[in-house]
């Protein structure tokens, strides 16, 4: 499975190590992913999800049944 998040789509970046000297190597920057169960009380089921830290602060602002419907429309979930 990629790392990315299944809410939000954020995935690794790519981006550039700058020494003292001024020299520049490649990095990649990670998303800081958690994984995390919800409850979704209108099928009544647990769904395991492996989210962005962000992405949960969205979660416990608009809750999940809100955020599971803008990723399916987006096209970054694709579950039940």
């Amino acid at each position: 499975m990629a790392k990315s998040c299944e809410l939000t789509g954020k995935k690794a970046m790519v981006g550039n190590n700058v020494s003292f000297s001024n020299r520049r190597t490649k990095r990649r920057f990670q998303p800081n992913l958690i994984k995390k169960k919800f409850y979704l009380p209108e099928e009544d089921r647990w769904i395991a999800l492996t989210i962005s830290t962000s992405a949960l602060r969205t979660v416990n602002k608009i809750g999940i049944a809100k955020a599971l419907k803008r990723a399916k429309e987006k096209g970054y979930y694709n579950g039940k």
